[in-house]
């Protein structure tokens, strides 16, 4: 991994620029960071329907050759990991030499996706949801969330600790949306309702912005600014029927990383004690309760002694959690910017640095399928 580069972050709507521009910023950022010239780029991975295409941003970042170009299917944040998995494995394949993976927003530009849709006709598995009121994000995923916690006796406490864990890193992270407003126990449980279990603070911000990361082989990433940062494993996919349509899937109450995460742990040659930090997707706090589940980290009839949120506060807590404020408050760019603070944290630039992090973990759109996965080392991991 050997750049990083982010935009201003804008409340939704609010971007004064396009979302082309905001893209290309975010990767000539990815570049000054790596040291790396943007014609040398020569692979576009990206995610969650991006609009800004590969062989366009080739062009008008005047790459000499573009040998890469590739989506991550699915919506939302599910291929956060995933187009970190494509960019690698393109790497390693070599069919190219220098992948940026990124993502940009403007909804102004483009409309909002925190609401239901405004159309006339529904049509497909929106048919089936919508004369029922069953529009939104927030909707969809509060029923999965609300099986498992009813299925494992979970109290909402869980939820709040990771909200209040995000809000407490974004205090000393600049970058932050929110840093400057912080969250308190009493001001989280006087929040409105959203949608049950889920009230306020337990959902994502919804931001214009872009983030991009460069990646190179290991061979050439010890000639570069920054310590080198690898990938130990990154996986994707979902268990048996995961994206059957009209919540239909057999195994309901899940985060949909069952299979995923045993394959990012045999493929890391790690275990789930060996992980220093962990970033997860928040589009919803439910999803990053499942999701830490289904990683390993805790059992089901644990949840509730586990997500305590001393435990998830770095530098020194026992598994230190989304530590630039997560999508619930640093920004809201479909889980990239985790993937950043992922990647920071075995730098060592974290705004809230984990001493000596060695392994560190991002788990990618929890509840979508597909979802993804990938893990990064230090050089003291190889």
């Amino acid at each position: 991994m050997a750049g990083t580069g982010q935009t201003t972050y804008y409340k939704h709507g609010q971007s004064p620029h396009a979302e082309s521009r905001l893209t290309l910023e975010a990767i000539l950022s990815a570049c000054a960071d790596a040291d790396i010239a943007p014609e040398e780029i020569d692979g576009f991975s990206s995610y969650s329907n991006d609009r800004n295409d590969g062989p366009r941003m080739a062009a008008a970042l005047g790459c000499r050759e573009l040998r890469f170009s590739n989506m991550f299917w699915g919506g939302g944040g599910g291929g956060a990991a995933g187009a970190i998995q494509n960019a690698a494995a393109a790497i390693a394949g070599g069919l190219a030499d220098c992948v940026v993976a990124y993502r940009g927003l403007a909804q102004g530009q483009f409309g909002r996706f925190g609401r239901g849709a405004e159309v006339r006709q529904v049509s497909g598995e929106a048919a089936h949801t919508t004369p029922f009121g069953l529009m939104s994000a927030a909707q969809m995923f509060a029923m999965k969330a609300m099986r498992f916690m009813h299925d494992h006796n979970v109290d909402r406490s869980a939820l709040r600790a990771i909200a209040l864990a995000s809000y407490q890193h974004a205090q000393t992270n600049p970058l932050a949306i929110m840093n400057g407003r912080p969250l308190t126990p009493e001001k989280y449980d006087d929040s409105r309702w959203i949608v049950e279990p889920f009230r306020l603070f337990d959902c994502c911000q919804e931001n214009d912005g872009a983030a991009a990361i460069i990646l190179v082989s290991a061979e050439r990433a010890k000639d570069l600014p920054h310590p080198p940062c690898y990938v130990l494993g990154a996986t994707s996919g979902g268990h048996y029927r995961a994206g059957a349509p009209v919540h239909n899937t057999p195994d309901y109450a899940s985060s949909h990383f069952k299979t995923v995460a045993r394959r990012l742990y045999d493929m890391a040659g790690i275990e789930p004690g060996d992980v220093d930090v962990l970033q997860s997707y928040e589009n919803f706090t439910g999803g990053v309760l499942m999701a830490i589940v289904e990683h390993g980290f805790c059992e089901p009839d644990q949840v509730n002694d586990f997500f305590d949120v001393d435990n998830f506060l770095a530098p020194s807590g026992r598994l230190p959690l989304n530590t630039s404020g997560g999508n619930l408050a640093e920004c809201y760019m479909h889980g990239l910017g985790l993937t950043i603070e992922a990647i920071r944290q075995i730098r060592g630039d974290s705004p809230n640095a984990v001493p000596g992090a060695d392994v560190s973990l991002m788990i990618a759109g929890p509840m979508v399928t597909p979802v993804s996965s990938c893990v990064f080392g230090s050089q003291a991991t190889l």
